[in-house]
C-alpha cells in the first residue's frame, strides 16, 4: 500500500499549479508527434495482416518491412533496422559500431565518456571482444560547461582521419546536461565544414519525441535507440532500432544477421503487433514521462534537493536527476519508487553488482517488461554524488503516485 504524507500532497498541488504552462506545451508536442505517427501508419497502410508472425529465417515478413518503413518515416531517415533480435539499445549501438568501423579505423566520442555498458565494447575496459581488440582506435573529447568543445574538435579532426564520431545525447550515469537538438545542429555544421565524409552516429536513447526535430534532420547519419524506452511505448517487449542512411543501415543489417542476407531475414515471432502498438502509444507515454519528470523536479526543489534539469529548464530527454545528500536518502527514494510499482511492489530494492557497471547499482523497475525505462523506473550507482536517475511513466497518474510515495519516504518534518 502507498504511504503518502499529507505534506507531500500539498507540495504536489502547489507544484502542479506552477507547472500548468509547461504541461500545456508538452500536450502540444504530443499532438504533433501523434500526427507524425498516425500519418506514417496511413502512408504504409498498416493492416491486421502486418501482425502475422514469422518463424525460422523470417523471409517475407511484411509486418517487419512495414515497421521499418514507418520508423524511417517518423525519425526522418532513409532506411531503418527495427528488430527484436536486438537485446538492448547498447546492443544496437554495438552492432552499429562494429558495422561501420574496420581495423585501423578511428572513432571519436565528442560527448565525453560513453555510457557504462559501452566501455567493454569500445575497449575502455579490457575485453577480448572489444573494438580495441580489432585494432580500432578510440579518441575522446569531453564536454565543456555542458556543451561541445569546438576548439578541440576542430583541432582533432584537422590532425586525425576520423571514421566515425559518436555523440551520446542523454547524460547516462553522469552529472552533465543532456544534449539538445540545437546543440547537435551547431556541432554537426562545424564537423561538416572540416570533414564531409565522417560518419556521425547519435545515441538517441531517452530523447525520442521530446523535441520537435530528430538528429537526422540536423545532419546526423545514423541514430540508435531502444524499444524498451520511449518509442516502445511501454508495450514493445524488447528490441531496438537503428535509423539513418541506407548504405549504413545495410551494413548494420549484415552485421546483425549475415552478409548477403541483411534485412531480408529475422523472424519476428509475434512481436510486430506490440512494436506497432507501442509506437502508436509512444507520444502519449513520452508526454506522461515528461510531466512526471517536471513534477519530480519541482517537488524536489521545494524540499531543497538539487535537481538536473531544474523545473524551469527545457527538456531534452525523459530522465530526471535528483541529487541526494547521502547514500541513505538515495536508497530510500529508490525503494519508495519500487514500493509504488505495479509489479514486485513487495520487493525491497537493494544495491547490487550489475554486469557492465563498475559500481553497485540500486534499481527500482517494477515493470511489466524487464528493464523497461519508459515505465516508471529509478536507479543510480552508489557513488558520490548520490544521484537517482528517474525516467518514464505509462500514465501521469501512476508516475505521480510513485513520486509522492518516494518523496514521502525521505520527507522529514
Amino acid at each position: 500500500m502507498l504511504k503518502i504524507k499529507k505534506e507531500i500532497i500539498a507540495l504536489c498541488e502547489e507544484s502542479e499549479k506552477e507547472l500548468y504552462d509547461q504541461f500545456k506545451e508538452i500536450d502540444i508536442q504530443c499532438l504533433k508527434n501523434s500526427q507524425e505517427v498516425i500519418n506514417a501508419f496511413h502512408k504504409f497502410q498498416v493492416s491486421e495482416a502486418h501482425f502475422i508472425e514469422t518463424t525460422g529465417y523470417g523471409y517475407g515478413d511484411l509486418g517487419r518491412e512495414t515497421i521499418e518503413n514507418i520508423f524511417a518515416d517518423v525519425l526522418k531517415g532513409e532506411d531503418a533496422l527495427v528488430r527484436n533480435q536486438f537485446i538492448s539499445g547498447s546492443h544496437a549501438l554495438t552492432v552499429a559500431l562494429f558495422a561501420c568501423l574496420r581495423p585501423n579505423d578511428l572513432m571519436l566520442s565528442i560527448s565525453g565518456l560513453p555510457y557504462d555498458t559501452l566501455h567493454e565494447v569500445i575497449g575502455i575496459k579490457d575485453n577480448n571482444s572489444s573494438l580495441k581488440s580489432y585494432n580500432i582506435k578510440y579518441g575522446q573529447i569531453d564536454l565543456v560547461n555542458d556543451d561541445f568543445d569546438y576548439d578541440k574538435i576542430k583541432k582533432y579532426l584537422t590532425k586525425n582521419k576520423v571514421k566515425l564520431i559518436e555523440i551520446q545525447r542523454s547524460k547516462g550515469y553522469s552529472t552533465r546536461k543532456s544534449l539538445s537538438i540545437k546543440k547537435l545542429e551547431k556541432v554537426i555544421k562545424e564537423i561538416r565544414s572540416i570533414d564531409k565524409n565522417v560518419i556521425i552516429m547519435v545515441d538517441n536513447c531517452y530523447c525520442e519525441f521530446v523535441e520537435d526535430k530528430t538528429p537526422l534532420e540536423v545532419g546526423a547519419d545514423i541514430i540508435v535507440g531502444s524499444l524498451i524506452k520511449n518509442l516502445g511505448g511501454g508495450i514493445a517487449s524488447n528490441g531496438a532500432y537503428i535509423v539513418g542512411k541506407k548504405n549504413l543501415i545495410n551494413l548494420c543489417a549484415e552485421r546483425l544477421t549475415l552478409p548477403g542476407e541483411g534485412k531480408e531475414v529475422g523472424p519476428t515471432l509475434g512481436i510486430n503487433k506490440l512494436i506497432l502498438q507501442g509506437l502508436y502509444m509512444a507520444p502519449s507515454v513520452v508526454a506522461s514521462s515528461l510531466k512526471v519528470a517536471l513534477l519530480t523536479s519541482r517537488i524536489s526543489e521545494k524540499l531543497f534537493l538539487e535537481v538536473e534539469p531544474s523545473s524551469s529548464e527545457s527538456r531534452v530527454d525523459i530522465v530526471q536527476n535528483i541529487i541526494f545528500n547521502n547514500e541513505e536518502e538515495l536508497i530510500k527514494y529508490v525503494q519508495g519508487i519500487q514500493q509504488a510499482s505495479a509489479i514486485d511492489s513487495n520487493v525491497l530494492a537493494l544495491p547490487s553488482e550489475m554486469p557492465g557497471y563498475s559500481d553497485k547499482v540500486i534499481m527500482a523497475s517494477g515493470s511489466f517488461t524487464q528493464g523497461s525505462s519508459v515505465e516508471i523506473s529509478c536507479d543510480g550507482p552508489l557513488r558520490s554524488p548520490y544521484i537517482a536517475y528517474q525516467q518514464g511513466s505509462l500514465t501521469y497518474e501512476y508516475g505521480k503516485l510513485a513520486v509522492l510515495n518516494a518523496m514521502s519516504s525521505i520527507y522529514k518534518n
